[in-house]
């Protein structure tokens, strides 16, 4: 079926709903896509790189998703690259010189946790190789939907060093334990079936369709209540970083928070009279 995406001109880092300049993106191009436009798109731009992960890029991806957190006209934002590499890791190039007291000192990748605390949703459209920092990249997002033929892999260990911004942990959490200890002990690859298996991809597409099917997701999710949206995001993130009982209990305070909100209220009322609610995020 085919599906009309409204694609708004390339803007780069500027405020689409405050208009506040913000640095010029160099390794990225940005978007709002959707026929409502309310899905932010980000595409690495380093083709020549295979969209290596240097640190100016994932300055500009942190500076991008909150600068999309803080529109409300966006609901969910797409990361992808294009059909040959999602991301083929880190910049090796950048790295090969540092020391650990510098490394250290400026807590070298910290920029990575400004993407882990977004409060909206984040989609990867991952085709191709994703591979070290991008396999990373990939498992930091919400929900990763994979072309058919892409290929996963942590291949740390075939360089001197292990991954380092949670590959080890991601696996683990996301996997499990004997996933993650053959891909980051080999360095092996993962085809996108082996990795839906493993629960890193939830979804799989032909690469030219991968991209348009991330945008639809998103447009579904930007049609909710943009607090229980959020919501949501935080309950489901704890389940992987406490034990059931305190995930429960930490559902159930937020379940009873709805409650205090004007779109429970909508909501429930539009069920009742059969009709669509009109969401406002209060």
């Amino acid at each position: 079926m085919n599906v009309l995406i409204r694609l708004q001109p390339r803007i780069f880092c500027r405020s689409f709903s405050s208009f506040k300049e913000l640095p010029r993106c160099e390794m990225i191009k940005t978007e709002k896509v959707g026929e409502k436009s309310n899905v932010g798109l980000i595409t690495f731009n380093r083709p020549r790189q295979f969209n290596a992960l240097c640190l100016q890029l994932i300055k500009e991806v942190a500076d991008t998703l909150e600068h999309f957190d803080n529109d409300e006209t966006v609901g969910a934002t797409v990361i992808t690259g294009n059909e040959k590499h999602f991301s083929a890791g880190a910049d090796i190039k950048e790295m090969a010189g540092k020391e650990f007291a510098a490394s250290y000192k400026k807590d070298f990748l910290v920029d990575w946790d400004r993407i882990r605390t977004v409060k909206k949703p984040i989609i990867a459209a991952v085709n191709g190789y994703a591979f070290g920092g991008g396999n990373e990249l990939s498992m930091i997002c919400d929900i990763v939907y994979a072309g058919e033929k892409a290929v996963f892999s942590q291949p740390e260990i075939n360089i001197g060093t292990i991954p380092g911004a949670g590959g080890t942990q991601g696996w683990s959490r996301f996997g499990s334990k004997s996933w993650a200890m053959e891909v980051c002990l080999t360095g092996n690859r993962f085809t996108a079936q082996e990795a839906q298996m493993a629960g890193i991809v939830s979804r799989i597409f032909p690469p030219k369709e991968l991209v348009s099917e991330a945008i639809k997701l998103g447009e579904k999710i930007s049609s909710k209540s943009p607090i229980l949206i959020q919501m949501i995001k935080e309950a489901v993130k704890v389940a992987y970083e406490t034990n059931m009982q305190q995930g429960l209990q930490y559902e159930r305070r937020l379940f009873h928070s709805t409650f205090a909100t004007n779109d429970q209220k909508e909501g429930m009322t539009a069920f009742a009279q059969k009709r669509k609610p009109n969401w406002t995020g209060n």
